[in-house]
């Protein structure tokens, strides 16, 4: 079974769904109807008890380019019902094996959401970067929890405070990746993994995972709420409002004043 919707592919076949960004002309950049979508494909997916696994990939140039900037600007998320705050909740929160396949750039959300994946291969010309300081803005999706406890608080305040990219290889050291391989060849990989969850019994792997997130998951909520303020606050301040200024207007942002 297919879903289309232009810019979220949704494909589901032996109890693996597929969610694929498909918006490649504009980077996989996401805008607040995909959010939606994405919420909808994964609430749909916890629901449905012939669905098992699901996997997240883009493609093979491009995972994701983060927030549309133009699109983030017009409907900024101003309250926790946003679509994007109800897909990181339901990716957060979802009880069954999530997998990523992972090529190209992967900016802010692009790699934050990765945080809640269980399984994340790469191809080797994967670029994660978290450029939130570099827009005026917080780190969201409890990526200010979920980096220090991942990368160790020097390299998190490294990604965090810098925004500069970490290659992945550097993913796979500290243990943000699972495999790195030919980017022709990493949707593959993900598909092959996903099925392998999928053959087993669902029971197990949902109680699985339950334990293993049982120690973080209250607080993970809580960080995103935290951070939600936090980046709803700042995005009305100057340090924003000139960055998104210079991005538009194609220069380079003078925070002097901010």
């Amino acid at each position: 079974m297919s879903t289309t919707n232009a810019d979220i592919l949704v494909h589901a076949e032996e109890g693996v769904t597929t969610i694929t960004f498909n918006r490649v002309e504009k980077k996989n950049s996401i805008t607040t109807a995909m959010y939606a979508q994405l919420a909808d494909a994964f609430e749909a997916a916890a629901q449905d008890a012939s669905v098992r696994v699901v996997v997240l990939q883009g493609d093979v140039a491009i995972f994701s380019a983060g927030n549309d900037i133009g699109d983030f600007l017009q409907q900024p998320p101003a309250t926790q019902d946003a679509p994007v705050f109800r897909f990181l909740r339901a990716i957060a929160t979802f009880p069954k094996p999530v997998l990523a396949a992972v090529c190209g750039p992967a900016v802010g959300i692009g790699t934050t959401l990765l945080f809640h994946c269980d399984l994340v291969y790469a191809g080797d010309n994967a670029a994660f970067s978290m450029p939130f300081v570099n827009l005026g803005l917080c780190p969201e999706a409890a990526s200010s929890l979920f980096a220090p406890q991942m990368l160790g608080y020097h390299r998190a305040a490294e990604a965090l405070l810098l925004g500069e990219p970490f290659m992945a290889e550097a993913a796979l050291e500290v243990g943000f990746v699972n495999r790195v391989v030919p980017p022709t060849e990493c949707n593959m990989v993900a598909q092959a993994q996903a099925r392998k969850l999928a053959a087993k019994p669902l029971s197990a792997l949902i109680e699985t995972k339950r334990l293993l997130k049982k120690s973080q998951t209250a607080a993970v909520l809580e960080r995103m709420a935290e951070e939600g303020q936090s980046f709803g606050r700042m995005l009305r301040e100057p340090a924003a409002r000139e960055a998104f200024t210079a991005f538009m207007d194609k220069r380079r942002p003078d925070f002097s004043a901010c």
